[in-house]
């Protein structure tokens, strides 16, 4: 369901000079869609944040724009912060028509344990985070969960074909495309070098002529006083 609570006006203050809009506590924002007249506004920065916090960009938000009765439907398309302090600097908007269907990139989210994981070795290798998927606005998830509790041997995976959401929820994938899949790496055996006949044959002369060197070094004789 889309939330309720987001307010915003139209914004006549543009360019560089928004900068005193958010000293002022207000997010400029921009909002567009298809047949929609594009907008310029400014929505109260606490507001906005606390929505972004819960609904992110893959959840329907209601707005009201000004003295409009009707709340438009619309997606958090693109946020903007500043890249030291995190704040916000500008917002687009996404309006939708909720009888018309919309593509949208949702995130995988992976939950449960591979008991497969349990066995040495073994390793889980996560291929895609993300799946485009196509219905109308009010049947769209927030995410798309994937429980990793079915991977329980190696060489197991999980892929599209695999992934069920509810009625008129559409992947746009092929059905095997692969989302997480269980392999094993190989251990790492500490070489051991064993050294040729040859290469001991030398090793060993070198040896035998050096303590020869040794005892047939003159020794030294005391300095007479």
């Amino acid at each position: 369901m889309a939330d309720t609570g987001l307010k915003a006006i139209k914004r006549e203050v543009m360019g560089k000079k928004t900068r005193f809009l958010r000293r002022a506590g207000q997010t400029p924002a921009h909002l567009f869609g298809h047949g929609v007249e594009s907008l310029a506004l400014q929505c109260d920065t606490d507001e906005l944040q606390h929505t972004i916090s819960r609904k992110g960009t893959t959840r329907l938000v209601n707005i009201k724009v000004g003295g409009e009765k009707e709340a438009r439907a619309v997606f958090i398309r693109e946020i903007q912060r500043d890249a030291l302090t995190g704040l916000l600097i500008h917002v687009d908007l996404y309006q939708v028509n909720k009888s018309e269907k919309i593509k949208v990139a949702l995130p995988i989210i992976f939950v449960g344990t591979a008991p497969a994981l349990k066995q040495k070795n073994n390793i889980i290798e996560h291929i895609i985070n993300e799946l485009d998927v196509e219905s109308l606005p009010d049947d769209l998830p927030p995410q798309i969960e994937i429980d990793l509790s079915v991977l329980a041997e190696v060489n197991q995976s999980i892929t599209v074909r695999d992934i069920k959401l509810k009625q008129g929820v559409v992947i746009i994938a092929p059905p095997d495309q692969l989302i997480v899949k269980i392999t094993q790496v190989a251990e790492e055996k500490e070489e051991v070098v064993v050294p040729t006949a040859e290469a001991a044959a030398t090793a060993e002369a070198a040896a035998t002529a050096e303590a020869a060197a040794g005892e047939s070094k003159p020794e030294a004789k005391p300095e007479k006083k």
